[in-house]
């Protein structure tokens, strides 16, 4: 499933592409059809994002939202726009580009009162202007819940995904099994400004590097990372290989059915 970086460039393409102009919409597959509707020659207004959920705003006060799930994908192009092949849930398009929307977990039409729910439902977004680490602080400090669990927790902190949860941990030496509440304020303050650097991070390059600049490929003499994900990383998809930092063999098992990386000697207590 993409993480929170992703949709923040999804927003950030429709912005370029469609912002401030009448798009045309259209539901090729059919299943969005009487949505595509009511916004097929409305004006993009606003594109946003929070946590893993793109909000499109058009002139009508109505929002499209769109969460991809684990099997959704975008794919945008220059005119003249083609024919639609495959399940095209959505298509947006004017005279210069178009983006088509397959597979999504969920498309649908909300009014603004259906958007301020779905913002109120979940955590504070790292990479958002009006984000409160605070609100999540108060949740986590009273959690007996694991922090690997809790910064998956789309109600307690927004957009964090397996990587970054996993990254965001090994960096600051934390346990992915220690209870919430057994986290210092101090910590937290830490996982926060780590997840806001390298989620903005992610944002500009496309891509989820971790590393710090004395631990890259360059730097170790060491082979540069080979993986669907791309980026450098320190115990993500890691499991087994020796730690960069102590040479430790990096551990992984099964968490609220996600997998988890961590290095049991860099990450204790």
């Amino acid at each position: 499933m993409p993480e929170g970086h992703t949709i923040h460039r999804l927003a950030g393409e429709h912005r370029r592409a469609f912002g401030g102009r009448a798009v045309r919409a259209e539901s090729p597959q059919g299943r969005f059809a009487a949505g595509a509707l009511r916004i097929d020659g409305r004006v993009l207004t606003e594109a946003d994002a929070h946590g893993k959920h793109l909000l499109l705003g058009f002139d009508d006060e109505r929002w499209l939202h769109v969460h991809l799930g684990i099997y959704g994908k975008y794919a945008f192009g220059q005119a003249p726009v083609p024919a639609p092949t495959g399940m095209v849930r959505l298509r947006l398009s004017n005279a210069g580009r178009y983006a088509d929307l397959r597979g999504p977990n969920t498309c649908e039409l909300l009014d603004p009162a259906g958007k301020a729910a779905l913002h109120a439902r979940l955590g504070p977004d790292p990479l958002r202007a009006d984000a409160d680490p605070e609100a999540a602080w108060r949740r986590i400090s009273r959690s007996r819940v694991s922090v690997g669990i809790l910064l998956m927790d789309q109600s307690v902190v927004a957009g964090v995904g397996n990587i970054y949860r996993a990254e965001a941990l090994f960096r600051q030496g934390i346990d992915p099994s220690r209870p919430g509440r057994d986290l210092t304020h101090g910590q937290w303050e830490a996982i926060w400004a780590d997840l806001v650097l390298l989620m903005a991070e992610g944002v500009r390059v496309g891509h989820i590097d971790t590393v710090r600049p004395e631990h890259t490929p360059e730097a170790m003499g060491r082979p540069p990372r080979v993986d669907g994900h791309g980026g450098e990383v320190y115990v993500y998809r890691r499991s087994t290989m020796p730690c960069f930092l102590c040479g430790t063999e990096i551990r992984t098992e099964v968490l609220a059915g996600r997998n988890l990386f961590w290095c049991p000697a860099c990450q204790v207590g």
